[in-house]
């Protein structure tokens, strides 16, 4: 797992030296263990590298007899199976990502359809005087490009780029909009001007400077849900999560498990434990305070069962306080998901604990059929709205904001079912722009992989074309996966009602009341998209209504850092106080 940045002059002439000296410096922290780079006439590739697979030889770039260099930030899970199939080929060192390289020489820009893994990946290819940049079909690793009028630059952080002064410290007031409507923003677009996203599984080919092709894979298969019977589906489960477990736990350093106390991580920890060939070890996190929801005694019980280490962490209101700058500066594209707090820690703690790789439960609700929305779109919830949609956080104090929302349900795909569509949509949209942006960021700014086991393509083949019947019910969703974890882990209680994993930052905001209100409301960012009495009333209402006050704070402390350059070290209030 790395970091990976570039640049391509589009006048022919050499990259600046000091210019790449400030792209390897704002990646840094993703790739601790190294860096490499390669100057080749008009391009040069950079690499910041943290040590997985094939410590001794990994070091990027990796070169084709060809002359092809890559720079990769990813896994490759099938690295051994392609070796295999590529017998005879002149590796020389083990790395899971050299594969990637001689597939690109031996058929061109369709090698990205080989790999099993997440990954963001640029390849040189002197001899066309070509890049080509490629991103795995879930979006789990990040890549982001800008086009000047006289360079092509990109990176694993849209922060890099701006940090390097290819792109400018401003916002979108559309993509504001979205941000704060749908805790996130869509499509390829980032909410800085002219810093794109690399799309989940596109393949983007740069020549002089300039895009000349691109082509996707899809995450998800196409068609409608496919009929199985439930002892089949329960038996075909069985073997594509263990299969995909396996190759996530392929590692030369120590892994551990994010465990919440929920059915997603209780599945991984079940199979990890039946598969690692040792204690598996387990972080989880509770909250501080009396009346909280927290599942984490529950993971406690449940790492016990399993014969699992569990390490137990605690936030409280002086952790958010004091740490939800530092948060808020590590999402530079970002995602108002509260769920980003208790997530750095963790990531905190794992490095903290020596663990470089972690195994978590992402995914499994946008494949398995979890989110009481998905029910909604089953009869005979669906006979009675025919189509969620949702009015956003602030509802109509906001406007000009679904565009990206609705462009991602129109092409959903006619002969899916309605459960299909909506699960389609997440995967387009919700899953790469919040949830492993959330993952991303708050794990590799310690130096830490999180993988995740439900996000591999056997597995989303699987679960997405199951019958709805096998995915949401009327009152549970994931059936076929509870049904499962019932069997293998009948302790997990399957059939339990989740708590969720949301900190109390309702009761956290309103113990510092009216002065954080006007705090937020007098931040520059925030006082260009809301009138201070609607953030006054968020924050009045924010006990009942948490995520309108958390979706402004966060916002003001992002905004504090990213576009007005503000130290994130202080706490909430030394950082607003600066901001305004």
């Amino acid at each position: 797992m790395c970091g990976i940045a570039g640049v391509i002059m589009k006048d022919g002439g050499t990259p600046d030296p000091a210019t790449l000296d400030r792209l390897l410096h704002a990646i840094a922290h993703r790739g601790p263990d190294g860096h490499g780079r390669v100057v080749r006439g008009d391009t040069a590739l950079l690499q910041t590298r943290l040590a997985i697979i094939d410590l001794a030889t990994g070091d990027q770039p990796l070169y084709a007899p060809g002359g092809s260099a890559l720079v990769a930030n990813g896994e490759i899970y099938n690295n051994p199976e392609l070796r295999t199939a590529m017998a005879g080929t002149p590796f020389v060192t083990r790395s899971d990502c050299e594969p990637a390289v001689f597939l690109y020489e031996r058929e061109g820009e369709r090698f990205a359809q080989r790999l099993r893994g997440m990954y963001a990946i640029a390849i040189h290819d002197p001899g066309r005087n070509r890049v080509l940049l490629a991103r795995d079909p879930f979006g789990i690793k990040p890549l982001y490009y800008i086009s000047t009028a006289t360079e092509f630059a990109f990176a694993s952080e849209p922060q890099a780029l701006v940090a390097a002064g290819f792109a400018r410290a401003e916002v979108s007031a559309q993509r504001r909009a979205e941000l704060l409507q749908l805790k996130f923003t869509t499509g390829a677009e980032t909410i800085f001007p002219g810093i794109t996203r690399v799309l989940p599984g596109e393949t983007l080919v740069i020549e002089r400077g300039e895009i000349v092709a691109r082509a996707r894979i899809a995450a998800l298969p196409a068609g409608p849900p496919l009929p199985i019977r439930h002892d089949a589906a329960l038996e075909r489960l069985e073997q594509v999560l263990s299969d995909s477990v396996a190759v996530h736990l392929r590692s030369d350093v120590p892994y551990g498990l994010f465990l919440s106390g929920g059915i997603d991580s209780s599945a991984v920890l079940a199979l990890m434990s039946r598969l690692a060939g040792g204690r598996v070890r387990a972080l989880t996190m509770g909250w501080h305070g009396a009346g909280v929801a927290d599942e984490s005694r529950e993971a406690e019980r449940l790492a016990k069962v399993q014969g699992a280490d569990c390490t137990r962490l605690e936030m409280g209101e002086a952790d958010f306080w004091a740490l939800a700058p530092r948060i808020a500066a590590a999402i530079d594209d970002p995602t108002a998901d509260a769920a980003v707090l208790p997530t750095w820690m963790l990531g905190r703690a794992a490095r903290e604990a020596g663990l470089k790789v972690t195994l978590c439960g992402e995914g499994a609700d946008e494949i398995f059929g979890g989110y009481s929305r998905y029910r909604k779109r089953r009869p005979p919830f669906s006979w009675i709205a025919r189509k969620a949609r949702t009015k956003g956080v602030f509802g109509g104090e906001i406007q000009d904001w679904r565009a990206g929302l609705d462009r991602a349900e129109a092409v959903t795909g006619a002969d899916r079912t309605k459960l299909q569509a909506t699960q389609a949509v997440d995967v387009e949209e919700w899953l790469p722009n919040d949830l492993l942006v959330k993952l991303d960021r708050c794990l590799m700014v310690h130096g830490v992989e999180g993988r995740t086991p439900f996000l591999d393509p056997v597995v989303a083949r699987f679960g997405f074309l199951l019958p709805d019947a096998e995915k949401a019910g009327l009152r549970f969703g994931k059936i076929l996966l509870r049904d499962w974890l019932a069997k293998a882990f009948p302790e997990a209680g399957a059939y339990a009602r989740k708590k969720g994993f949301k900190p109390p930052v309702g009761t956290w905001m309103a113990a510092r009341g009216e002065g954080l209100a006007k705090l937020v409301a007098g931040q520059a960012g925030v006082k260009a998209a809301l009138a201070a009495p609607v953030v006054l009333a968020a924050f009045a209402g924010a006990e009942a209504n948490p995520q309108r006050a958390w979706s402004l704070l966060f916002y003001a402390l992002w905004h504090a850092h990213h576009v007005m350059g503000v130290d994130a070290q202080g706490d909430i209030g030394a950082v607003l106080a600066q901001a305004r």
